[in-house]
């Protein structure tokens, strides 16, 4: 008999996912913070368990790579990815790279051969993937270097996740073939009150920019922090501030109305109504369910008004 997790599944149950179609992929949006627009996503696996719910996967990642299932279940992932952005390739979202995260046993001496099977099988351009690995993957190992390179040379782009966590030695940092680096988002939570991580941000930036590497900030959840990000210079961020991850046929509609509303803020002949008018919960208006209530989307500024207005409701 299988003994149950604290969580209330078992590690046969997790076994079993893939092949029950229970695992499925939310994406969060990367914006750009200079013209405000959506240049990218990442995609985070969810578990819909049949009886606990949709599972984060903080919950059961770690048994994935202790009882053995990485290498299934990070094929999956990789693999649905890839499959779902050839769809949203029909969309013509450009420009537009879809982030996925690559654990440390899945990158061996064949790993570049293995991601050009997955993009190929998918009937993916390599430059719409951008693979994560974490800070300690992407610099720890220079024997990966050169497959990491072979990829990087056919326009996969890769990104040191949670940089500012680990111990990177700059040697790696300066030889490594990483094209982005995502701060952590433990240094932009208390950016607004920190000067410490104020100044940490400042200088990872000012770090990056020399090496010819771009920025995303994770975790970015207040218009104060998102001001100091903008003005240290920052590339692209991510978080709730922005949007929480999504299913993808929600992201699909969160894009579109986002886009359309960027291309056509200066039209004053536009007549559609935005989420922020017609006082529809974000939660809501951003599900397949809801979608169809949303004409217009007014962009960052207009999101960030209704996320206040949501707040200031939420406290009085």
């Amino acid at each position: 008999m299988s003994a149950f997790r604290p969580d209330g599944w078992t590690t046969p149950e997790l076994a079993q996912a893939v092949e029950r179609g229970q695992l499925e992929l939310h994406y969060q949006p990367v914006v750009d913070l200079r013209s405000g627009g959506i240049v990218g996503a990442e995609a985070l696996l969810r578990w819909r368990h049949p009886t606990l719910g949709l599972l984060p996967p903080g919950q059961f990642l770690p048994v994935v790579e202790s009882s053995g299932l990485m290498p299934e279940i990070g094929a999956w992932v990789l693999g649905e990815a890839c499959r779902q952005m050839r769809d949203w390739r029909m969309l013509a979202w450009r420009p537009f790279r879809l982030a996925v995260n690559v654990s440390a046993s899945q990158v061996g001496p064949d790993f570049d051969g293995w991601v050009k099977g997955v993009l190929a099988d998918a009937e993916l351009p390599a430059e719409y993937l951008e693979i994560e690995l974490t800070e300690s993957v992407a610099f720890g190992d220079p024997a990966i270097f050169p497959a990491l390179d072979a990829l990087r040379q056919i326009g996969v782009r890769f990104a040191a996740d949670d940089f500012g966590t680990g111990y990177s030695c700059l040697q790696h940092l300066k030889c490594c073939p990483i094209s982005t680096l995502k701060i952590d988002q433990s240094f932009v939570a208390g950016l607004a009150n920190d000067r410490r991580d104020q100044t940490i941000v400042h200088t990872v930036i000012q770090l990056a920019h020399g090496l010819g590497m771009d920025v995303v900030a994770e975790g970015v959840e207040t218009s104060a922090s998102l001001d100091l990000l903008r003005q240290a210079d920052c590339d692209t961020g991510q978080g709730f501030l922005f949007a929480k991850p999504m299913p993808a046929a929600a992201f699909a509609v969160f894009v579109s109305q986002w886009r359309g509303a960027t291309m056509n803020a200066s039209d004053s002949t536009t007549t559609s109504c935005c989420v922020c008018c017609k006082e529809i919960p974000l939660d809501a208006a951003f599900t397949p369910e809801g979608a169809e209530y949303v004409e217009h989307f007014c962009g960052l500024e207009c999101y960030q008004r209704f996320v206040s207005f949501s707040e200031d409701d939420c406290t009085s």
